[in-house]
């Protein structure tokens, strides 16, 4: 996986981090997932990132890893 690479998480606070895998701080925290994923787009230019999922879906389940 790219050094690149976003994550969106949801927060135990009810907000969204963006975050690099691996990193223990956010790179930024929005009050939506929408503006997470926003600020994720805007800090990394043309790779796409992860989003956690955060309800289940004919899609996937919760806490599985998806692109917006």
């Amino acid at each position: 996986m790219s050094n690149n690479q976003l994550f969106v998480e949801r927060r135990d606070q009810g907000d969204y981090a963006v975050r690099k895998e691996g990193s223990s701080r956010a790179s930024a925290v929005a009050p939506t997932q929408a503006e997470a994923i926003a600020i994720a787009k805007e800090l990394n230019p043309g790779v796409t990132p992860h989003v956690e999922r955060v309800r289940n879906t004919i899609y996937g389940k919760r806490d599985k890893w998806r692109t917006p």
